[in-house]
């Protein structure tokens, strides 16, 4: 017989594994929470560092997006699949807290920094907007990676895979709730250091748990089966356009989200109540739309007509 497991500990129960995911939901609702603190906390520094509200949340935006595509793609080339994947997650939560409040201090000294070296001016303002970009890229970097570190786990138990639409649904919800709570309540009430705070808090409690789930739940590395029947060949030329048209779709729904904030701004003032309000519809109806996209697409014969369908109706819906 082929060996297609190995393990790293002692072999954990599936069910005893099983229970533990409920608890993974609610670490996933904290991550998505503290995540959005920090994205509204950024976009007010931005403003102050770079000056523009419309440059301010194109920066924050494309780094945000692009700091964690990056490190979606780059965990499962680095890290060894040995290791176990909700240490790695919990290594994960408390390096984004550390990057928090570094960022925190860090954008504020470098926008000072150029203001006076370079004075003022378009220029400076492109050269002060790539540092904060660079300044924001390594806490994304590990938000990017948490969820391919769970789905590491995740897929060691038979029901895990289908929970990781639970941890995706969990994640915007707590954006959600992050972006509502740091917009009208923290930084209403209090400041940018105590809502930067509140999401350090919630990455050392979900870096905590995390790691007493790891202690409870031994890691088990399964191989790809050699026996297996080999997947159905897929046409590379249509692998291609499905993912230029996601792309596409991707850029003209951030450029959506700068354009409605600026429009909202003129309607409402430019304040982090505007901000917070578009990152909170904007999520909702992506978790909406995404479940409602997961529950039609059982039933369609052809997806990628479906996504040509769907990408129309966009277009409407924009213009």
């Amino acid at each position: 017989m082929t060996n297609l497991e190995e393990t790293s500990g002692p072999a954990a129960s599936p069910e005893v594994a099983e229970r533990w995911l409920p608890a993974l939901l609610l670490l996933f609702i904290g991550s998505g929470c503290a995540a959005l603190i920090y994205e509204v906390v950024w976009f007010q520094l931005l403003q102050l560092s770079i000056g523009s509200s419309a440059v301010s949340l194109g920066v924050l935006l494309g780094i945000y997006m692009g700091g964690m595509c990056l490190g979606s793609l780059l965990l499962p080339r680095y890290l060894k699949p040995s290791w176990h994947p909700l240490r790695v997650y919990a290594a994960l939560e408390a390096g984004i807290g550390v990057f928090g409040v570094i960022v925190l201090f860090a954008v504020p000294i470098v926008g000072q920094i150029y203001t006076q070296i370079a004075g003022t001016g378009q220029a400076n303002l492109f050269l002060r907007a790539i540092v904060a970009s660079i300044c924001l890229l390594p806490p994304t970097l590990l938000m990017g990676a948490t969820l391919p570190a769970i789905a590491r786990w995740v897929e060691t138990t038979p029901r895990g895979v289908s929970w990781l639409g639970y941890f995706y649904g969990g994640n915007l919800a707590g954006a959600v709730i992050g972006s509502l709570l740091a917009g009208f309540y923290l930084l209403r009430v209090y400041d940018m250091p105590t809502a930067t705070a509140a999401a350090v808090v919630l990455n050392i409690v979900v870096a905590g748990l995390a790691m007493v789930v790891a202690t409870r739940t031994p890691h088990t590395v399964i191989k790809a089966d050699a026996s297996a029947p080999a997947p159905q060949p897929i046409s590379a030329e249509s692998v291609r356009l499905v993912y230029i048209a996601i792309a596409l779709s991707g850029l003209t729904a951030l450029g959506s989200e700068v354009v409605w904030t600026r429009v909202l701004s003129l309607l409402f003032g430019a304040t982090t109540y505007t901000f917070s309000l578009i990152l909170a519809v904007f999520l909702v109806g992506l978790g909406i739309g995404s479940s409602l996209g997961a529950a039609l697409a059982n039933g369609v014969s052809n997806a990628k007509t479906a996504l040509g369908w769907v990408q129309l109706g966009l277009c409407l819906c924009l213009a």
